[in-house]
């Protein structure tokens, strides 16, 4: 299932892990394990935020992604199912709905 995990990093922390590398090695590590499809950065409430769009075949590997992120970061984790066009699409099809 498409995943986004959107995690938010508090200012200080973030500044701090920035300087040392660790926000850098944080997001390398996710990459290199998740293979995301997209990694967007914005802000959010004055906070650093990602929005990391990948696969997630398990819910087992929630941990291993979070984890990283909230002992490192201090980020806060969400998590939510999306879905592409083309999912969309085949959805709406088997649902009977034709867009």
């Amino acid at each position: 299932m498409r995943m986004m995990m959107k995690v938010s990093f508090p200012v200080e922390k973030a500044n701090k892990a920035l300087k040392e590398g660790m926000l850098q090695k944080t997001v390398m590590g996710f990459a290199e394990t998740a293979k995301p499809e997209a990694v967007y950065f914005t802000t959010e409430y004055g906070k650093r935020t990602g929005l990391l769009f990948f696969e997630m075949n398990d819910s087992t590997m929630m941990p291993s992604l979070a984890e990283p992120f909230f002992q490192n970061l201090d980020a806060e984790v969400t998590w939510s199912p999306v879905m592409n066009l083309v999912d969309l699409k085949a959805g709406l099809e088997k649902s009977g709905k034709i867009i």
